[in-house]
């Protein structure tokens, strides 16, 4: 069977062996499988205008239009999130797990939210590949759903505790703020 230029995981995603009528073990049919590689193909070429798209002359460090948008305040980064959703998109189209999409959401958000910091922001969002981390999620999750599965679950319960610790952090200082302000 011409493999039409299948990577070795593409080629083991679409020939683990079909079951009952023509379906493989998630029940899927070659048809619906080659559908998700091209989506998953889609992912990888998106993730790699948005995070690795320009090399820097005279280094291996890459950029890509994210990063680029990001220069542009208050737009860029929402433009960028907005792209970065396509690739979420593509994960729930190919049946990804709620912690799986819980992670990939986490990394779009930490992207965004770190990105609108000026200067600072701006030089995160070039080192921080959120688009490439969620392509290889999708991809790990095709190939083995259940240890991407659970990872996914510990990284999404971790995001929580920081959250709900920044959470307690915040109203603390504004607690310290009120009370100073208030003469208290």
């Amino acid at each position: 069977m011409e493999d039409g230029g299948l990577s070795g995981t593409d080629r083991n995603l679409l020939c683990r062996g079909p079951g009952r009528n023509g379906a493989n073990r998630s029940g899927e049919t070659r048809v619906e499988r080659r559908s998700t590689l091209a989506d998953v193909g889609n992912v990888r070429a998106l993730a790699h205008v948005l995070d690795r798209a320009i090399r820097i002359p005279g280094t291996n460090f890459r950029v890509g239009l994210d990063g680029i948008l990001g220069l542009v305040p208050g737009f860029g980064d929402a433009a960028g999130a907005a792209l970065s959703g396509v690739i979420v998109l593509a994960a729930i189209r190919a049946g990804a797990s709620r912690a799986v999409l819980g992670r990939m959401l986490a990394n779009v958000a930490l992207d965004t939210a770190l990105g609108a910091i000026p200067v600072v922001g701006d030089l995160f969002d070039f080192a921080w590949k959120a688009n490439a981390r969620n392509a290889t999620l999708l991809e790990r999750f095709l190939e083995d759903p259940a240890p991407t599965r659970r990872a996914s679950a510990g990284f999404v319960a971790l995001v929580v505790v920081a959250l709900v610790g920044l959470l307690g952090v915040a109203l603390w200082v504004a607690f310290l703020v009120a009370r100073a302000l208030l003469g208290g």
